[in-house]
């Protein structure tokens, strides 16, 4: 239990860094970690992929609102664009806890571990050319559609939609740093929402360990979160200093190592 806890702690500092540097919640590292830490506990494999999809989402929920506070600080976050796709993730995440809840461990492993090598090989080659800038307020419809499905994608993924939403925004004309600030504030409602789904879908399920609520994991979301709480405002901070291309393209080669961990884990 006590390497449990270290691997909890250690975790929460590089998920919380990376959320604050990329506007992402850190679950496309938290998740594979998670199972992992998971199965050297012997917990029941059919609800692991569960378990650390749940779990993920509610530390996010917490990493979310230091990174968001910190992004604010700078006067990076374009509140109307937040407000517009937020809508649309609460009811996505919700909806993708209820959709992940019936599919199977396995088959979760395997969506994760495509959907992790794709972001990780779209991080290592960079942004696409970009369509043309548009006004700072987007069409709201847009915003609520994309939102959706940004939200759906995460909470069956177990993560803040950063991935996702900041590749968006980017394609849409915003500036990275921009689109980093909107993504952290974004994470918020999509993680909120899944772990809800997660908690509540996971009620009566049977064989989870002691310390759990649902698909939630106690002790891996008061470790992660300890740490990570300490570690996203300073992301936050160096964002603004650093060559976020080059780290983009080195969280890649770490979410590729990841993938392939996952598609390895039985």
């Amino acid at each position: 239990m006590l390497e449990a806890i270290i691997i909890y702690l250690l975790l929460g500092c590089f998920a919380g860094f990376v959320a604050g540097l990329l506007g992402v919640g850190g679950g496309l590292v938290i998740v594979p970690v998670l199972v992992l830490v998971f199965q050297m506990q012997a917990f029941e494999s059919a609800t692991i992929m569960h378990l650390a999809l749940g779990t993920s989402l509610a530390t996010i929920v917490f990493t979310a609102i230091a990174s968001v506070i910190a992004h604010h600080r700078r006067g990076a976050v374009v509140w109307p664009v937040v407000y517009g796709l937020s809508t649309g993730m609460l009811l996505g995440g919700f909806l993708g806890a209820v959709l992940a809840d019936q599919v199977s461990s396995a088959a979760l492993k395997q969506l994760f571990s495509l959907f992790e090598f794709i972001i990780a090989i779209y991080m290592i080659v960079g942004t696409p050319t970009l369509r043309g800038a548009l006004d700072a307020i987007i069409q709201r419809l847009e915003l609520f559609l994309v939102g959706s499905g940004i939200g759906t994608i995460s909470a069956v993924l177990g993560i803040g939609g950063g991935t996702i939403t900041v590749p968006y925004l980017c394609w849409r004309g915003w500036d990275i740093r921009q689109a980093v600030a909107i993504s952290s504030a974004c994470g918020l409602p999509i993680a909120l929402a899944g772990a809800v789904g997660y908690l509540f879908v996971g009620l009566d399920a049977v064989s989870l360990p002691e310390l759990t609520t649902g698909y939630i994991y106690w002790p891996a979301l008061l470790g992660i979160v300890a740490t990570s709480l300490l570690f996203a405002p300073l992301g936050a901070r160096l964002v603004h200093h650093l060559p976020v291309k080059m780290l983009k393209r080195l969280f890649g080669v770490v979410l590729l190592l990841m993938a392939v961990v996952m598609v390895n884990v039985k």
